[in-house]
């Protein structure tokens, strides 16, 4: 199976280096500079809590170099979804699939408006990766699952092939007939503490020291699973204190968040597609969601400012 990953950050590295490193034909997809540079010079150098591992994957910057494939998975930025795949026509042939395991929700719509809905598969990694720098990334797999379905319930021979290749690579990997709740299930795991985190600054181990700042993730969660239930969504959290729990599972101390990377980085975050569409949820099912809506309002502020800060910068050195 040829495999694109669109959008090779932290987590797509962690995937598709995986993949590759167990014979998979993988692609990371990345934009241009010193990663993809790196990769291509002297490969995928992933550390797992042991000796690093270096990998030879391949690296491209465009679509035409990598052709069409059979799999594409999309982990991209949610904000960037629409433009990635707008630039990745090169890489869709007449079966290929295209699989998104984006946080947070709403990708899927984007995606079957690019490439037709019956391409599009839908799914969920709880993997978590960190870039270290150019080629070098952090992975946490050990046990981290990645769940994936079609849209409309069905088990068939697609979803089973891509299963395969997971578990060749020693990943977790289900095949589920009911993506809809699964992706809820991680979306819960999100809003516990990707907001909460990016606001505070605060590594997993020092967000879990304080009992304010579980107390505001439990809440936000149970906003987003009455949501949820009124919709007909079918869970497999139970409470909102278990969301918060697996949120840290497996994971360092030192564990950040994507949202707080981004932040970190300087760059917008994702929050409209994670406590944004629970504030979405809310307002077409006629609940109210004031927790999460005033962690998307604090992020966006804290993204503004940063914007300000930047356009100062650039009027100052003038």
């Amino acid at each position: 199976m040829k495999i694109c990953v669109l959008g090779a950050g932290a987590l797509g590295c962690a995937l598709g280096g995986s993949l590759a490193e167990a014979g998979a034909d993988v692609w990371l997809l990345c934009r241009p500079g010193a990663h993809a540079d790196a990769i291509r010079r002297d490969g995928l150098v992933i550390h797992r809590g042991g000796s690093p591992t270096t990998v030879a994957v391949r690296a491209a910057t465009r679509a035409e170099d990598i052709g069409p494939v059979d799999l594409v998975i999309v982990l991209v930025k949610s904000f960037d979804t629409r433009a990635a795949m707008a630039s990745a026509g090169a890489l869709i042939g007449p079966d290929t699939v295209v699989m998104s395991l984006q946080n947070g929700l709403g990708h899927e719509e984007l995606l079957a408006e690019a490439v037709g809905r019956e391409r599009v598969l839908a799914g969920k990694t709880y993997v978590g990766g960190v870039l270290l720098g150019p080629g070098r990334i952090s992975a946490g797999t050990a046990g981290k699952r990645t769940i994936i379905g079609e849209l409309d319930g069905r088990v068939g021979a697609r979803t089973r092939a891509i299963a395969a290749e997971f578990e060749r690579a020693g990943l977790v990997i289900e095949v589920s007939d009911n993506i809809l709740g699964v992706m809820w299930d991680k979306l819960l795991v999100n809003v516990a503490t990707g907001a909460l985190t990016a606001i505070t600054g605060l590594t997993y181990g020092e967000a879990y020291r304080i009992p304010e700042i579980e107390r505001a993730a439990i809440a936000a969660v149970a906003e987003a699973m009455a949501c949820a239930r009124a919709d007909g969504i079918r869970l497999s959290i139970a409470a909102p204190q278990d969301a918060w729990r697996m949120a840290a599972e497996g994971l360092p101390a030192d564990f950040r968040t994507s949202m707080l990377q981004s932040l970190a980085a300087g760059s917008i975050t994702e929050i409209d597609f994670i406590n944004g569409a629970v504030v979405r949820a809310g307002e077409r099912l006629g609940l109210p969601t004031p927790v999460n809506a005033t962690l998307v309002a604090a992020i966006k502020g804290i993204e503004r400012a940063m914007a300000v800060a930047r356009q100062t910068r650039q009027e100052t050195s003038r």
